[in-house]
This record gives structure tokens, C-alpha cells and sequence, in this order.
């Protein structure tokens, strides 16, 4: 992927409107940290990027170098190079985890791997996470703890190697060291022309991992784009400079998709 373009883009859940005219731009290589108070929308952006169903798109556009993103399925998206790292992975009992991943390696190479190139490549991959490859026998995720699923998720990632990367509070469940190698591998495939977008709760994922550019979103729209910089002072300061020296309005205008949902001025995730 050279550029993704995010062009006034709404969508919306069960008839709720989520997205409201929003504008992005990823270039190859960005590492973007995507902030904001909970409930504003973030990670339905990477659910409506990624193709996810749930989710309606009204209007506007998305285009990945030229194409439009938004004519693709979401298996056609992944082939394309685009992998979200999920903020709650889920338990898929009767799919044994070695089976799925070298599904999704063939799909994502457009032919068949070797029972040989595959062991190396999953042993490698569960080396560098952390994990026991002996989980490679289980059904995906079925009685992993919050860090392993986590750290499962990365493994996917690192196997796929995508262009595109969204990971949604990949560092929640993690220990010092778990981040730290998780960390690691992000850094590593950053340094080879990966572009990521990260949402997090905490400044120490963007510490170890620094973003050459912050994006703020408030009510279904980004708000304000800066650097790493912005970031830092989200992080010390909140949210609440954004009204007093830009006038920006920290109250959603309509409900969110979840009634239940909170809505602190926290670096949290929808």
C-alpha cells in the first residue's frame, strides 16, 4: 500500500450514525496513534475499513492506492493487504489455530505453502511472540488468556505479513515483557514499510512504539492531526485543551451505537 484516502466518509450500526464525514490520509510507512474519548468511533473505523457487516457506510469514500476499498469484501481486503488486530479476539471452537493460519497464509500468498515451509514459519512466529507452539494444536483462542489472545493476534499478523495494519488496544492484557516483544515485531515490520494505526489506552504502547502522527477523533470525525507530540500531551492532559484552544466540542451530537458504553475524556477505545 502506498496511500489510503478516507474522503467524508459516515456510517452507522442498528440505524445509530457513528461515522460523521470523516478525513484520512495513510501514507506507506506511517505509524499513527488514533486517540480519543471512548465511545467516538475509532474502532468502528477499523471495522468499516476492514469490511466488517456490522456496519452500514452512508457515504463517502475509501480508496487504497486508486482502488476503491469499499467495492471489496472483506476476505478481498485482507488478500489486498489490510489486517486488524482485534480489541476483544474471540473464542472459535471446532477451528484448530494451525489449520486456520495456513488457510489464511495460502490465501494471502495465492498458492499453497509447504507442510515444511509452514512449520518453520509458525515456529518462528510463536518463537518471537512468546507463545508455545504446542498451541498450534487448539481450536483458535478456545481457553487463551487475555495476554495469549493478544499475543495470538500478533502472531496472525506476523505470519500474514500485511501492508495495512489497525491494531485496536493491542497492548491491554500484557505484561512488561509480553509488551515489550509485542513491541519488538511492530517495530521490526515498521522499518520495513508497514503502515500501522493504533489505538490505545496507555502511553507506554506509544513509548516504545513512537508514531510519527497522532490523529484525535471526537464524535465520528478526526478532529485534529499532529505528531507524536500530541499524543504525548493527550496522554499528561486529557482531552479538555481541544475546546479551550480550538473550540472543539467534546459532547457527542447523537448516541452512540452502544447506550451502555462510556463516554469519559480518558485515552480509551470505543
Amino acid at each position: 500500500m502506498e496511500k489510503l484516502i478516507v474522503s467524508n466518509l459516515s456510517a452507522e450500526a442498528d440505524g445509530k450514525k457513528i461515522l460523521n464525514d470523516l478525513n484520512l490520509t495513510l501514507s506507506k510507512g506511517d505509524c499513527m496513534a488514533l486517540l480519543g474519548p471512548n465511545g467516538h468511533g475509532k474502532s468502528t473505523l477499523f471495522n468499516v475499513l476492514m469490511g466488517s457487516p456490522e456496519y452500514t457506510v452512508t457515504s463517502g469514500s475509501v480508496t487504497m492506492d486508486g482502488e476503491d476499498l469499499l467495492a471489496l469484501t472483506a476476505d478481498q481486503r485482507s488478500r489486498k493487504g489490510m489486517f486488524m488486530a482485534f480489541q476483544n479476539p474471540p473464542d472459535i471452537p471446532g477451528i484448530v489455530a494451525s489449520d486456520f493460519f495456513r488457510a489464511s497464509v495460502n490465501v494471502r500468498r495465492g498458492e499453497p505453502v509447504s507442510a515444511y515451509d509452514f512449520y518453520k514459519l509458525t515456529e518462528e512466529a510463536y518463537r518471537k511472540v512468546g507463545l508455545n507452539s504446542d498451541m498450534a494444536s487448539r481450536h483458535l483462542n478456545e481457553g487463551f488468556s487475555g495476554g495469549e489472545k493478544k499475543r495470538d493476534e500478533v502472531l496472525q499478523m506476523l505470519l500474514l505479513e500485511p501492508d495495512l495494519v489497525f491494531l485496536d488496544e493491542i497492548d491491554s492484557g500484557l505484561d512488561v515483557d509480553a509488551l515489550s516483544q509485542i513491541a519488538s515485531i511492530i517495530n521490526e515490520m515498521r522499518a520495513k514499510g508497514t503502515t500501522f494505526v493504533m489505538i490505545s489506552h496507555y502511553d507506554r504502547l506509544y513509548n516504545i512504539v513512537p508514531p510519527n502522527r497522532t490523529a484525535v477523533m471526537v464524535d465520528g470525525s478526526i478532529v485534529l492531526e499532529g505528531d507524536a507530540s500530541l499524543a504525548k500531551r493527550v496522554s499528561a492532559e486529557g482531552y479538555s485543551f481541544l475546546h479551550s484552544e480550538y473550540g472543539i466540542n467534546l459532547a457527542k451530537k447523537r448516541p452512540i451505537a452502544d447506550p451502555k458504553a462510556p463516554d469519559i475524556l480518558s485515552l480509551g477505545v470505543d
